[in-house]
């Protein structure tokens, strides 16, 4: 526990935060830079995405609230105030998606997963700092989710909406994603985002709209034969890929148990462990290779997809922790601190800073993929390392 404990503290606190704070701040037009190449390039002209500057407010403003350093501080302040500034849409409510480099607004649909970021943000923001203004946007986010993307009907929520809150018909989160109404991950992130709100804010429809996310998880979401999430449905819940995401799989594990365990119910809390650890030794079982790394996923005719993205191998750490917290089964933890060392060996590029974003199953990068862009931020691996401290310390 000590070993891994240092391991990630230092990598957390010399390597990750600094990366960011020294190559990613944009002093000239404000906020943070868009993107750098995975030859290491920065490009100062990339748009800035709702998705990065929302994961470097959490991840900074989580940073403080644990190790209380200014400079962490001072990096979520930047943040908050370029948020505020360029992302919020003041007219129509909600943020963004995108912009360009010098702020101006280039997509301006409301993606619920990038709410639900910001809510995941602005709470652990007004945790460091009690701004009020903080609590009150996502507040507001809360709102609109609810009134605009909930589903009344059918339950769950919908996925995309234009500038004026009226349903998209291209819903995908990326070019990656199908084009269904309602999908796993935007769900997962809701469900991450409401659980950090209602650690700082007691209200009674946000814990019932939290219990019915939990449950939609566990009713609709994951496959109680397989232990594996379902990833795409449309609106009546009709299943529409057979996609395993191991990586989703094992975040999901842990997020899940966090949400229950801030509403306090004991009977949700007790199944919900019990799901949690039948879920990550599924995992273990189905996803590990050889080398401790997590493969990336498999499709519905059992193609396997042997790529070790950086994000899953964060998760998977946090993961195997949680199910030694749950179980006291060392064997957890020990499987823990083998995939933190393959990261170390394979992810991490000792070289340049930060992680791949990918590696070949033989462990050799993509030199094709961003370093830090839109979907490459700091949020994976340093959150990975504050569990680590948190759970560890």
């Amino acid at each position: 526990m000590e070993n891994l404990l240092n391991k990630a503290k230092t990598e957390l606190i010399e390597k990750i935060l600094p990366y960011w704070m020294d190559n990613m701040t944009d002093f000239e037009n404000g906020g943070f830079y868009g993107r750098i190449t995975g030859e290491n390039e920065l490009i100062k002209e990339a748009p800035k995405a709702a998705i990065l500057n929302t994961r470097i407010l959490w991840t900074f403003s989580e940073a403080y609230n644990i190790l209380e350093d200014e400079a962490y501080l001072a990096t979520a302040q930047r943040a908050y105030d370029y948020l505020l500034k360029h992302f919020v849409d003041s007219t129509n409510g909600g943020i963004f998606w995108s912009l360009d480099y010098l702020g101006n607004s280039i997509d301006s649909k409301k993606q619920i997963y990038a709410q639900a970021f910001a809510i995941y943000a602005l709470s652990a923001y007004y945790k460091a700092t009690q701004e009020e203004e903080a609590l009150l946007l996502a507040q507001e986010l809360f709102g609109l989710i609810e009134k605009y993307s909930f589903d009344p009907i059918q339950n769950g929520y919908l996925e995309a909406f234009d500038n004026e809150w009226n349903l998209l018909e291209d819903l995908r989160l990326s070019d990656k994603d199908a084009n269904e109404k309602k999908t796993m991950n935007t769900h997962l992130h809701i469900l991450e985002a409401y659980t950090t709100l209602n650690k700082i804010w007691e209200d009674s429809n946000l814990k019932i709209k939290l219990e019915n996310l939990i449950e939609l998880f566990l009713n609709k979401i994951l496959d109680q034969k397989s232990m594996h999430f379902n990833l795409f449905f449309d609106e009546f819940w009709n299943l529409k890929s057979e996609t395993i995401s191991y990586g989703h799989d094992i975040e999901g594990s842990w997020l899940i148990q966090e949400a229950a365990e801030s509403l306090g119910n004991p009977q949700i809390k007790s199944k919900v462990k019990t799901i949690a650890l039948k879920m990550t030794e599924v995992n273990m079982e189905e996803g590990l290779d050889y080398d401790h790394g997590l493969f990336n996923e498999k499709d519905g005719n059992d193609h396997l997809d042997t790529d070790k993205h950086w994000w899953p191998q964060a998760e998977a750490v946090v993961g195997y922790i949680n199910a030694f917290q749950v179980s006291k089964d060392e064997s957890y933890l020990s499987q823990a601190s083998q995939t933190w060392d393959f990261i170390a060996s394979k992810i991490i590029d000792q070289k340049n800073g930060e992680w791949y974003f990918r590696v070949n199953k033989e462990g050799k990068p993509y030199s094709d993929e961003d370093k830090a862009g839109p979907w490459k931020c700091p949020y994976h691996n340093g959150r990975a390392c504050l569990e680590i401290i948190k759970r560890l310390g």
